[in-house]
């Protein structure tokens, strides 16, 4: 199925979620096996990040790469700076993005995109569909505290999950008549942990929160949480991003009740914490699972 006008134009809206993103690769991945590719794609904030890629036609280069990640190599990524705005960078990742991806100008992509940021004066949502495509997705994921802002013509933009997580509006405005929307926080807030295995997510730290956690064994013999210790109090990074969790929840749901989607997937990635990028391989195949058991409705919608 490639694009026709023979079928309605399909778009994909991919919603903002940081390490939960990369389930947006096995959607794709899905699609592709199925024969069906996108005509338009929208990302917010990691959305923005493996939509661009895909866009790019580099969905292959980024599915390997973050199939192989490992802790340490993630925490090497991220260059701390004392900078005011926040408090990593964010150079490495885009220099590592250019070497594997090249940056190229939305507008000359194979497939037509967009990513949201927010106008950090202003509030104002950022529809970026010019420009350089590693700026557009460096904006777009500088999630407030811990990535430093952009500037872009004259404009400080950060994440745009703080004003459109699930972004449909701009997928129906850049021409989508039938749109699937990935919502990546929708459950995450649903109830608190009671059985052993919840309260041993919830205690687990940020895969960044601490350095050193980070460079221990990750064999078999690493240390596990006990289930049965009480939660720890929270450090600065799991506050940001919970809160920005929470936020991102209540937002999404207002606007897709406002423009719902066509199909909307919400992965069930309740487990996994917010900067665990090296949780790649299980978060893409939950993401591909889903799409999988979607593409009967799918095809009925296309016709």
């Amino acid at each position: 199925m490639t694009p026709s006008e023979k079928r309605p134009r399909l778009g994909l809206a991919l919603g903002a979620g940081a390490a939960r993103g990369w389930a947006h690769i096995g959607v794709l991945r899905a699609l592709r096996e199925a024969g069906i590719e996108p005509d338009v794609v929208s990302g917010t904030s990691a959305g923005a990040l493996v939509g661009g890629i895909y866009a790019a036609g580099k969905l292959d280069e980024l599915e390997q790469w973050v199939r192989s990640l490992t802790r340490v190599e993630v925490f090497t990524l991220f260059d701390f700076t004392i900078a005011r705005g926040g408090a990593v960078g964010g150079r490495r990742l885009m220099e590592l993005y250019r070497d594997r991806i090249g940056d190229p100008d939305i507008e000359n992509l194979p497939r037509k995109f967009a990513a949201v940021a927010t106008d950090l004066r202003s509030g104002a949502e950022m529809w970026l569909q010019q420009g350089s495509l590693l700026t557009a997705i460096r904006a777009s994921i500088s999630l407030p505290g811990l990535f430093t802002p952009v500037e872009r013509e004259g404009r400080w933009l950060v994440d745009g999950g703080l004003v459109n997580p699930v972004p449909v509006s701009l997928c129906r405005a850049l021409g989508a008549e039938v749109v699937i929307a990935v919502d990546l926080n929708r459950g995450r807030l649903a109830r608190a942990p009671h059985h052993a295995a919840e309260v041993r997510a919830a205690v687990v730290r940020s895969s960044l929160a601490d350095g050193a956690a980070l460079l221990e064994d990750e064999g078999p013999d690493a240390g596990e949480p006990d289930p049965d210790a009480p939660a720890k109090a929270p450090i600065i990074i799991d506050v940001i991003t919970a809160a920005i969790d929470i936020m991102e929840d209540r937002i999404a749901r207002s606007r897709l009740a406002d423009d719902p989607p066509d199909v909307l997937l919400t992965p069930r990635l309740r487990h996994l914490q917010p900067l665990d990028f090296a949780g790649g391989r299980t978060t893409i195949d939950e993401g591909y699972k889903l799409m999988q058991r979607s593409m009967g409705a799918l095809r009925e919608l296309m016709g």
